[in-house]
């Protein structure tokens, strides 16, 4: 009989792309997954791995394992958690959650506060995790609800695997010291700020590359990026210290413009970005219920 424990390391082994990247997400030793692994081979009769070069993939066989591994492991996943509901007579369990920092700060950080209220048997974890990282965990079962943000022009990468909801949409607005001589416009033309300094995230976020292809697209220069944090408070105080200018979402700037600085919509055209919430297609009455307080708190953000 096949095991459910070294089936999951499987398909962990799968999602990683090698063994040792398995190992570390999981806290083994690579000797011990590998180990684990080869006992497996022995209970399924064939070879479920192969080596190329410094990674490994799955053989036919192995495909099919990990295929029928992620719905048994799914499924013993929300039985364990309706049979908990069903002991505690409640809806009760772990829930798993990721987001960007700015959803994080404003969508759950309010759900979780509704939730000790509404449901005090879900206990839920929270961290800071962009998209990129934490829709492979959330496919991997390391994570149940994972808040993801998609800025016009640069779509994220579709998992058939996975229900995709649309949380909200939001402004990107052009941010500029108070005293700047565009800030007084009703609103700011992309194209007259050449020669301002800018703010972004690091590169290879989506909002480096969104700041990168306003400035082309609607301005017609190449930004001056002068400071980078993927921190959006540590963006709006550089604007508010050092002269810098930055493009930065409805969800950053709260109600109204910050102190200190002034928030103005772009004169060529709008610029938006979607928050989305990311679940697997199997989902426990725990995970249904932090969805739906996610959902609440963002319809009350902007």
């Amino acid at each position: 009989m096949l095991d459910l424990h070294r089936l999951r390391l499987l398909r962990e082994v799968h999602g990683r792309g090698t063994v040792h990247g398995a190992a570390r997400a999981l806290g083994y030793t690579p000797s011990a997954i590998s180990q684990q692994l080869s006992v497996l081979e022995r209970e399924a009769g064939t070879q479920l791995l192969e080596r190329i070069g410094r990674n490994v993939r799955l053989t036919a066989a192995g495909q099919v394992l990990v295929r029928h591994a992620a719905a048994l492991l799914e499924g013993v996943e929300a039985a364990e958690a309706e049979l908990a509901a069903v002991a505690a007579g409640r809806v009760a369990g772990v829930v798993r959650v990721a987001s960007f920092q700015s959803a994080f700060l404003r969508i759950v950080a309010p759900a979780v506060q509704a939730l000790a209220a509404t449901h005090p048997e879900i206990r839920i974890e929270a961290a800071e995790a962009e998209v990129e990282q934490a829709a492979p965990a959330l496919r991997l079962q390391q994570l149940d609800v994972v808040i993801g943000d998609e800025y016009d022009g640069q779509p994220r990468a579709i998992h058939a695997d996975l229900l995709r909801e649309r949380l909200l949409r939001e402004e990107i607005r052009v941010v500029l010291p108070k005293d700047h001589p565009e800030a007084s416009a009703d609103r700011v033309s992309i194209a007259r700020l050449a020669d301002v300094p800018w703010a972004s995230c690091q590169p290879g976020t989506g909002h480096r590359e969104m700041q990168v292809r306003v400035c082309r697209e609607l301005g017609g220069f190449e930004p001056d990026l002068r400071y980078s944090s993927d921190d959006f408070l540590i963006l709006l105080e550089l604007v508010r210290t050092t002269g810098a200018g930055a493009l930065l979402p409805d969800l950053v700037l709260g109600h109204g413009a910050p102190p200190g600085v002034a928030v103005k919509l772009p004169a060529e055209g709008s610029v938006g970005r979607e928050v989305f919430l990311l679940t697997r297609r199997t989902q426990t009455p725990a995970v249904t219920a932090v969805a739906a307080a996610l959902r609440a708190a963002a319809s009350e953000s902007l």
